[in-house]
């Protein structure tokens, strides 16, 4: 069930992409080659305790980290770990929830370690314009959920990359993963949704160099590409209101 938010619902939740926001551009000036997955993990908890907030990734069904730390072919879930080591050339995608006075945001920012091959860095470039053509399908007078999936789907296959179908977008602000789904694909069997005023979602574009299809490791948590090639992942709260779309997870 859809649950659209109130006034100062929006607001609550503005304030916690406010903080997520301030957490992506200081972990854009922390991170760098040499540092384990485990620290990045570190740089994000000690901001939100901070900023007197939480990251309710923790705990959500045994998940043991703030944050998702997905490296090169990790599509999602990565766990931080102390033996996972960034390098030079890396391309690594932070997704994270942040909860402040009961609201949620959700984000994901993708990050280039060092000097990344040409090919990463258009993957990354493209992925982030995926985000960002969804964000203006949904900003269109009585758009629908499938007008932001096939303005990321048509982007990225221009490039000949491969859209994840196994994991979607969805409705945040109350907790982590609400209804509705917000999938890259249009597929006539998923719901479509009109956005109306009190919806608030995550457009989560999840793209891969080669095949969309993926894996789940041992761990029941990280999800690879199923051929080993690059993936990238950028992601937005934004909220639908009666002046438009709001983008609550941007400074």
């Amino acid at each position: 069930m859809i649950q659209l938010k109130s006034k100062e619902d929006i607001d609550g939740i503005r304030t916690s992409g406010h903080i997520l926001a301030e957490l992506f551009e200081h972990l854009g000036e922390e991170i760098a080659e040499g540092m384990s997955t485990w620290d990045v993990d570190k740089v994000c908890a000690d901001f939100m305790k901070r900023n007197h907030s939480t990251g309710p990734c923790k705990g959500y069904m045994g998940y043991p980290s703030v944050s998702c730390v997905s490296v090169n072919d990790m599509v999602i879930h990565g766990i931080p770990s102390k033996r996972e080591i960034l390098r030079n050339g890396d391309i690594v995608s932070v997704d994270i929830c942040l909860e402040k006075n009961g609201y949620v945001s959700d984000s994901t920012h993708t990050y280039e370690i060092g000097k990344v091959s040409p090919e990463v860095h258009q993957l990354n470039t493209v992925t982030e314009k995926c985000l960002y053509l969804g964000i203006e399908a949904a900003s269109v007078p009585h758009a629908r959920i499938h007008d932001i999936s096939k303005a990321v789907f048509t982007h990225a296959s221009k490039y000949g990359y491969g859209v994840v179908r196994d994991y979607t977008g969805h409705g945040v602000g109350f907790s982590i993963h609400e209804d509705p789904e917000v999938p890259n694909f249009v597929s006539l069997s998923m719901p479509n949704a009109r956005l109306r005023p009190g919806l608030v979602i995550a457009i989560e574009p999840m793209i891969n160099m080669g095949t969309y299809k993926v894996k789940t490791l041992p761990d029941g948590w990280g999800v690879k590409t199923i051929d080993g090639k690059p993936a990238c992942h950028w992601e937005h709260t934004i909220a639908v209101t009666e002046d438009g779309i709001e983008i609550m997870t941007k400074l």
